[in-house]
């Protein structure tokens, strides 16, 4: 489609083209100007995202406020109900507290919402499993089985909260034991850096708050204790207890050792280090060995029937199609 047809179709003249183009250029060459010559604030646009910044971290604070009175108004409720029914003071208290900290929930709440959810979690399933199956007759069930499913509803939700806190406790031990190699490395170079047991702790723990945060949580407790306890025993017995684990308290018997009789804490942390990769290594050599025992059932159940089919099929088909052409 050439210029000329363009214009016959539009019914105008050249005249009225190159007019039309004039007019064009002349508007944009006046906003060209204006907007070159016109002096605008130059820290308006900064101006408006300070605004909106202002505004998203005004939504954002207002947000976690309002989960911040939500969870205080939940954990004022679940205190109110525990301190009427006597709970904390049961002889099971202590316990329950050491359990939560080896889970890694050292606050008072945590010991008020397992209280509360020991208490809440057998009456709301066994409620639940009443309503469910007896009296709205779910399943047709008999009724020494109606009351066999209220009990067991009972027993879950008294067995919930002791299931979670000793899978948090599991997970946190296996975390801690899988980071204490390379932290006893780090204590070495420490202790040959002639820190002492305090700051190389404080060291350790700064250096593994994000490789290792559960472990690091331990170690600026115990270089906390460390500082004000007036035996320094106690520090180390704590984190042994807290933590539980094998190589933490063979760590706090060699640190135990090296200030009663005054070993060399670099040597002693050498040798630990030198042990942990050790049995680190073999652990992983176990999972390796039990890896074909294990493979065993998956293999016979999802890779030789396909196997059979694959290398049996046409055999078999070769066979089908002998014997229909014999007939």
């Amino acid at each position: 489609m050439t210029f000329e047809s363009i214009l016959f179709a539009l019914n105008l003249s050249a005249e009225d083209a190159i007019t039309m183009m004039a007019g064009i250029v002349a508007f944009l060459s006046v906003f060209i100007l204006w907007n070159g010559l016109v002096a605008r604030p130059a820290n308006m646009r900064r101006v408006r995202e300070l605004a909106a910044r202002r505004e998203q971290l005004r939504q954002g604070l207002q947000a976690p406020a309002r989960r911040r009175r939500t969870q205080a108004s939940m954990s004022g409720f679940m205190r109110q109900f525990v301190d009427k029914l006597n709970l904390q003071r049961n002889h099971r208290a202590e316990s329950i507290t050491l359990k939560l900290a080896r889970a890694g929930w050292r606050n008072n709440d945590a010991m008020v919402a397992f209280l509360f959810f020991k208490v809440a979690l057998p009456a709301l399933l066994g409620v639940a499993a009443a309503i469910v199956f007896y009296f709205g007759g779910a399943y047709d069930l008999s009724p020494p089985m109606r009351m066999a499913t209220i009990g067991g509803g009972l027993l879950l939700g008294f067995m919930i909260p002791d299931i979670i806190v000793r899978n948090a406790i599991a997970k946190r031990g296996d975390k801690i034991r899988k980071s204490l190699p390379d932290a006893l490395d780090l204590m070495v170079i420490c202790a040959e850096a002639g820190l002492s047991l305090d700051a190389m702790l404080k060291r350790v723990s700064d250096e593994f708050s994000r490789g290792g945060p559960e472990l690091a949580d331990e170690l600026v407790l115990t270089s906390i204790e460390l500082g004000f306890l007036p035996d320094r025993k106690q520090a180390l017995a704590n984190l042994n207890l807290r933590t539980n684990q094998p190589g933490i308290r063979a760590l706090c018997n060699a640190l135990s050792q090296c200030e009663k009789f005054g070993t060399p804490l670099a040597l002693s942390m050498r040798v630990l280090s030198a042990e942990f990769r050790e049995e680190r290594m073999l652990k992983a050599e176990e999972k390796a060995a039990r890896l074909p025992a294990l493979l065993t059932v998956p293999m016979i159940m999802f890779i030789l029937p396909p196997l059979f089919v694959v290398l049996m099929g046409p055999a078999v088909l070769r066979l089908i199609d002998a014997f229909t052409n014999i007939n």
